[in-house]
């Protein structure tokens, strides 16, 4: 049986008391899903924007330059010089590329993990 909320205006439906918990936790779990999916984005996308400034040689002494490549560098700690090659533009690519990319399956893993329960 639906109605409207005299409120809002939008549909309701009435729900059986033991659903409205369990409907109370699928909706914690997408809020924590779409949580965890934000946090990685802004990450992988910091990590891919240090690489873009890099391989389009930005000027490191500018203060929003220098404030991705700190984070960058905070975010990708773990993956510094795993690849030593010659040629410094792709060392960069592939050095925080490989973090970026991690996050990016890790974090969406785990939302969809967290949405289909």
């Amino acid at each position: 049986m639906s109605n409207f909320d005299p409120v809002s205006g939008y549909q309701t439906y009435d729900q059986p008391s033991g659903s409205a918990r369990a409907v109370r936790r699928q909706s914690a779990a997408r809020r924590t899903a779409l949580t965890i999916c934000t946090i990685t984005d802004i990450a992988a996308g910091l990590l891919g924007l240090w690489i873009l400034l890099f391989l389009l040689h930005a000027n490191r002494a500018n203060a929003f330059v220098q404030f991705i490549r700190g984070t960058a560098d905070w975010l990708a700690w773990w993956s510094q010089d795993i690849f030593t090659v010659d040629t410094e533009s792709l060392r960069v690519v592939l050095n925080y590329g490989l973090p970026a990319l991690l996050y990016l399956l890790i974090g969406h893993g785990i939302a969809a993990r967290l949405n289909r329960a």
